[in-house]
C-alpha cells in the first residue's frame, strides 16, 4: 500500500475531551500512511488518556511540560514546531480554541502553537453542541480562520453527553483524508468537477433489476483524488456497496434515466464532467409495478427494451458545457472501440480499459485516447491510478 504521508512530520496535540480516545487510533492511522507522529498533551488531555498509551502508539516520548528536562535546551516549544511539517490539535477543546484566538500561552501546547513560526496549524474541534454554537466560540473560530489556521470539522451527531448536534470531532478516517488532502498538490484548485460512478439498475418489477458488475471503485477513487487536488467534486452514483467519498457532494440515483436527469440539472455549473459510470444502454419498457409471478408452465415474460439517454453525448453537445471526459470499458478491441467512441461522441478525451482485467479487482490500467494520440498509463492500484489520471486531466485541461 502506498504511504501518502511518507516523510511528513506531524505534531499531534491533544487537549481535554472525551474525543481523546479517537486520537489513539488517529496516531496509528497517520503512521500507516507513513507519517512520523510527535504527541504533545495538555494536563486536561492526560485526564482522558495516558501519555503512556500515546508513547506506545507513537514510539516517541510524549511531551506535556513546558520545561521538559529530557530536552537538552528545555525548549520543547521551539524545537518541536521547527521540526514539524504540520501541527494538528485533535481534539481541540473550546478552552484551547479561546487560548489560540487570544494568543495565550500557559502550557506547552499553547506555547508551541504561539511559537510555531511558519509551521501550519490545524485544529479539529470537539465539544458539546451548545459550547460550539456559543457566540464566543464562533467569534474565536472566525479569528483563527482569519489568522490562517485550518479548521477541520466539527461533525454533527450524537455526543458523549447524550445530546445531538454539531460539535463531534471528525472521525479518524476523515481526519486522515483531510491530512492527505492538505499535503496533496492542488492541481485542480478552484475547478468544479461533476462525475458519475457505479452501475445503474433498470427495473423489471419492484424486486428484480437488470444491472452490471461495476463496483464503483474506480469512480470513487477518482472523486477522492480530484478532491485532494483541490477540486470541488459532485459525484452522481448508482447503487454501490462503497462508503461515500469524504468531502464530496453526493447524489444517489438508481436508473440511467435518473442519472441523466441529475447530470443535466447541474452540469452547466461545472468545469469538467467525467463520465465513469457503467450506464445501462437500455431500460425495460414494459416493467411492472407488481412482482411478476411464475407461471405453471414455467414460461417467462417477454421483456421489451428501449434505449436510455446518452449522458456523455448530451453533455458534450451542451453550449458552454463542462469539458467532457468519457470512459470505455471493453472486453476486446479496446483501441478500436474506444477511439471510435471518442470520435462518435466528439470527446476531447476517453479513458479506456479492459473490463475483464479490472472488474472485481483493486487494480487497473488506463489507456488515454485524444486528438494528440494514444497514451498508456502504468498498471496500478485504483487509488494510485486515479491520482495519476487526475494529474493528467489537470495538465490537459489547463493546456486545452
Amino acid at each position: 500500500m502506498s504511504q501518502l504521508l511518507s516523510e511528513k512530520r506531524i505534531v499531534l496535540g491533544l487537549t481535554g475531551g472525551i474525543a481523546c480516545y479517537k486520537s489513539a487510533e488517529l496516531c496509528r492511522r497517520l503512521q500507516d500512511q507513513g507519517a512520523s507522529i510527535q504527541v504533545v498533551m495538555t494536563d486536561a488531555a492526560c485526564a482522558f488518556i495516558t501519555p503512556t498509551t500515546m508513547q506506545a502508539l507513537s514510539g516517541k516520548h510524549v511531551y506535556s511540560e513546558t520545561l521538559d528536562p529530557t530536552m537538552a535546551n528545555s525548549m520543547a516549544h521551539i524545537n518541536l514546531s521547527r521540526e514539524a511539517d504540520a501541527i494538528l490539535i485533535a481534539p481541540c477543546s473550546a478552552d484551547f480554541i479561546a487560548k489560540l484566538a487570544h494568543g495565550l500561552a500557559d502550557d506547552l501546547l499553547s506555547t508551541l502553537c504561539l511559537a510555531r513560526g511558519a509551521c501550519p496549524l490545524i485544529i479539529a474541534p470537539a465539544m458539546n453542541r451548545e459550547m460550539w454554537a456559543n457566540p464566543a466560540t464562533q467569534r474565536n473560530i472566525q479569528r483563527l480562520i482569519d489568522d490562517g489556521i485550518s479548521v477541520w470539522g466539527p461533525a454533527a451527531g450524537e455526543q458523549a453527553c447524550g445530546e445531538i448536534g454539531s460539535g463531534r470531532m471528525l472521525e479518524v478516517p476523515d481526519l486522515v483524508e483531510e491530512m492527505i488532502s492538505f499535503f496533496s498538490p492542488k492541481l485542480l484548485q478552484g475547478i468544479k468537477i461533476l462525475m458519475t460512478a457505479g452501475p445503474t439498475e433498470e427495473a423489471i418489477d419492484p424486486v428484480r433489476v437488470i444491472t452490471n458488475r461495476s463496483s464503483g471503485k474506480t469512480g470513487y477513487a477518482i472523486a477522492t483524488a480530484a478532491r485532494r487536488a483541490g477540486a470541488k467534486v459532485t459525484l452522481i452514483s448508482g447503487p454501490t456497496a462503497l462508503p461515500r467519498p469524504y468531502g464530496v457532494d453526493f447524489i444517489s440515483v438508481r436508473s440511467a434515466r435518473e442519472m441523466y436527469e441529475a447530470v443535466m440539472t447541474v452540469a452547466a455549473a461545472h468545469d469538467i464532467f467525467i463520465s465513469v459510470a457503467a450506464v445501462a444502454d437500455w431500460y425495460i419498457k414494459n416493467s411492472t409495478t407488481s412482482k411478476i409471478k411464475k407461471t405453471a408452465d414455467g414460461g417467462f415474460p417477454a421483456l421489451e427494451f428501449a434505449p436510455n439517454p446518452d449522458i456523455i453525448a448530451s453533455v458534450a453537445t451542451m453550449e458552454n458545457g463542462p469539458w467532457p471526459i468519457g470512459f470505455a470499458a471493453e472486453t476486446d478491441n479496446l483501441y478500436e472501440y474506444a477511439e471510435a467512441k471518442r470520435q462518435r461522441k466528439k470527446l476531447p478525451l476517453v479513458v479506456g480499459n479492459l473490463a475483464q482485467d479490472v472488474m472485481d479487482r483493486d487494480s487497473t490500467r488506463f489507456v488515454l485516447f485524444a486528438d494528440s494520440g494514444v497514451s498508456e498509463m502504468q498498471p496500478a492500484s485504483k487509488p494510485a491510478a486515479a491520482a495519476a489520471l487526475v494529474a493528467e486531466i489537470a495538465r490537459r485541461y489547463r493546456s486545452r
